[in-house]
């Protein structure tokens, strides 16, 4: 039997000796093999996983989700760690990227800021959702290490609570440091706005501070200053523009109106949109154009108020066509309102006879028996009604009139 090559060669001794060691390598051989067959699977090391800044906790603590550390042990190893078990299903992310890899150009930060209020809260969530994810595939042990890494984050809010204090403090220095220099311009906008100057002197320094780039906070306070003057400002237009509106409409000083309109517009120019100005501008150059040149010339050397006394004197008489030439031509005097005013009882006066005549021919085709006769009286009581109408197309009664005449055909239609 050789079990070693070239044995017969060998002496007896040197012979034993290599026999020996055949058997040794083949031992050893052997138990390799064995440990090889006993080692733990892959993914199931029994290394620990290193978890910087966990507290070391002892065979009896407990830990916060109330279960004992040695329940924990298999946590502290790499059974399957959340970094290399895909997820069962898809984790809900948070809605602002917080959790991928942090954003370095600071341009583009200021550009799309992040808000603490929902990215805090969206990122646990997240966390939350995926912890859920391990639990659902099964994977308990790597859902609850997930999570006790997530409660560890708890000493970091104190280095960030001591980090926005620090920057606030240096911002609030920079802050201070521009206020002063921002002071002039600031006094001089609020002391504007006491004494209700003009919106665009108010406006022009307005911009003059924001033109200057101070903080966010400043600039919005002088937009606001802005819109403060504008609203003090346009309730002075207002009172201006009734006054110029009142020369033309109340009194038939068009000329005097057009003037001023033209210069309100001017001024005013920022106002455009919440007073029509250019309206008020056709408005006045119309009533010029409809006025009678002559009429106008007539009040010059002659006493408008004594006219309009004369005109209420021929309302009383009866004598309503005079009256209506008179207070027509009064309206382009210095008492067109006055006019105005007097011509509307002018209209009710001649109305209200024009229906007394009505009321009469009425009552008579009520007592006639003879049909045709009855319907003639009725046709010749919508006769002073039209008068009306005609005459004064606008008066007061005109609703009343109205329903008079239309009762007057129905009954004609009987």
């Amino acid at each position: 039997m050789d079990f070693v090559p070239g044995a017969s060669d060998l002496a007896p001794i040197t012979y034993i000796y290599l026999l020996m060691k055949h058997f040794l390598l083949l031992s050893f051989a052997f138990a390799l093999a064995a440990c090889v067959a006993n080692a733990p699977a892959p993914g199931t090391s029994p290394e620990p996983v290193a978890d910087e800044g966990a507290p070391a906790q002892s065979g009896t603590e407990k830990s916060a989700l109330g279960q004992p550390a040695s329940a924990q042990a298999l946590d502290s190893y790499r059974l399957a760690t959340p970094e290399n078990v895909p997820t069962a299903e898809p984790v809900q992310q948070p809605s602002a990227e917080v959790a991928t890899d942090s954003v370095t150009d600071k341009d583009r930060q200021a550009q799309a800021p992040i808000d603490p209020y929902k990215a805090f809260p969206s990122l646990a969530e997240g966390v939350f959702a995926h912890a859920d994810a391990l639990y659902k595939a099964g994977l308990a042990d790597s859902a609850v290490a997930y999570l006790q890494r997530f409660r560890v984050i708890k000493p970091l809010w104190a280095q960030w609570e001591a980090k926005t204090d620090s920057m606030i403090q240096a911002f609030d220095k920079t802050r201070a440091e521009r206020v002063k220099r921002y002071e002039p311009l600031v006094l001089e906008i609020q002391n504007m706005n006491r004494a209700h100057a003009a919106y665009s002197m108010v406006a022009e320094t307005a911009d003059s501070l924001i033109a200057l780039a101070p903080d966010d906070s400043l600039t919005r306070w002088a937009v606001a200053q802005k819109q403060v003057a504008y609203k003090n400002t346009l309730a002075k237009a207002k009172k201006e523009y009734a006054e110029i509106k009142s020369l033309a409409d109340d009194k038939a000083q068009f000329a005097e109106a057009q003037k001023k309109a033209t210069e309100f517009q001017m001024r005013y120019r920022d106002f455009e949109a919440d007073l029509q100005i250019q309206a008020l501008v056709d408005h006045i150059r119309e009533l010029a154009q409809a006025t009678d040149a002559a009429a106008a010339k007539y009040w010059e050397s002659h006493d408008p108020a004594e006219a309009l006394k004369k005109a209420e004197e021929l309302i009383k008489a009866g004598k309503y066509k005079d009256a209506k030439d008179l207070l027509n031509k009064l309206k382009a005097s210095k008492l067109r309102k006055e006019a105005a005013a007097k011509y509307q009882e002018l209209a009710d006066a001649y109305c209200n006879t024009q229906r007394k005549e009505t009321s009469n021919l009425f009552a008579k085709a009520q007592k006639q028996k003879d049909p045709e006769k009855k319907r003639d009286l009725l046709k010749q009581a919508i006769v002073p009604l039209d008068k009306c109408m005609s005459e004064f197309p606008e008066n007061s009664q005109k609703k009343t009139v109205t329903d008079n005449k239309q009762f007057l055909e129905k009954e004609i239609q009987k």
